[in-house]
């Protein structure tokens, strides 16, 4: 399913991309690029977990999509109307997973599945309104049977730990700033970041109506 969403992999518009996408984008294509290195070269574990806990291949698909990282989250940003500070948040959730499961990885099997799960549950716990799953499914590519299953998988693998104060947002915002200079990048997160004023056609999210326009449907996340 998700890639009906590759092939409109460039309707959504850079210049309406909030930096903070940008940034989270680049960090995040960079992690997985490492994971799965360590992966193929047999160096890393991201599949078994010893102590007999779940782990991140909760959220594998059976190969990785073929929507890039920043288009995915462009899209994501797009059509959900949700805020900016979702994306940190949600970053914040997928962090806090990789340091509760450590044997886990994010890789590119898992990470389309679980950016638009913690970027939905950070949009019910920061905006006042926000979409329902079934509409989150559509815009990810993903079945909504399959996105309720992700959602309650990823909330008792952090405990229900859901919580973000100020302080550890804006040392996340912090971290990802300078993940960029490292790199001789110089995007900063904006500050406020508010939310996304446009409000789209959900009638253009239809991943099922997109099916017959996909090249390869063997790169779909289900």
């Amino acid at each position: 399913m998700l890639a009906a969403a590759a092939a409109i992999d460039g309707e959504c518009e850079p210049s309406s991309t909030p930096r903070v996408l940008t940034i989270l984008s680049y960090v995040v294509e960079r992690l997985v690029a490492r994971n799965d290195r360590l992966v193929e070269d047999g160096l890393g574990n991201g599949w078994e977990d010893i102590s007999g806990k779940k782990n991140l291949s909760v959220f594998n698909g059976a190969r990785a999509p073929a929507i890039s990282i920043p288009k995915y989250l462009e899209r994501i940003y797009k059509y959900t109307d949700c805020s900016p500070s979702c994306f940190v948040v949600g970053y914040a959730y997928v962090d806090r997973l990789v340091h509760r499961h450590p044997l886990s990885l994010v890789v590119s099997l898992n990470v389309h599945r679980l950016l638009v799960t913690s970027v939905m549950v950070a949009s019910k716990i920061l905006d006042d309104e926000h979409h329902n799953n079934a509409f989150y499914a559509r815009v990810g590519g993903v079945s909504n049977g399959d996105l309720n299953r992700l959602e309650l998988e990823l909330l008792f693998m952090l405990d229900f730990d859901v919580t973000v104060s100020y302080k550890v947002f804006e040392s996340y915002c912090l971290h990802l700033e300078k993940e960029m200079y490292r790199n001789g990048a110089l995007p900063s997160v904006e500050r406020p970041l508010l939310t996304n004023g446009g409000v789209h056609d959900v009638a253009a999210l239809s991943i099922e109506d997109q099916v017959d326009v996909v090249a390869d449907s063997s790169s779909s996340l289900s």
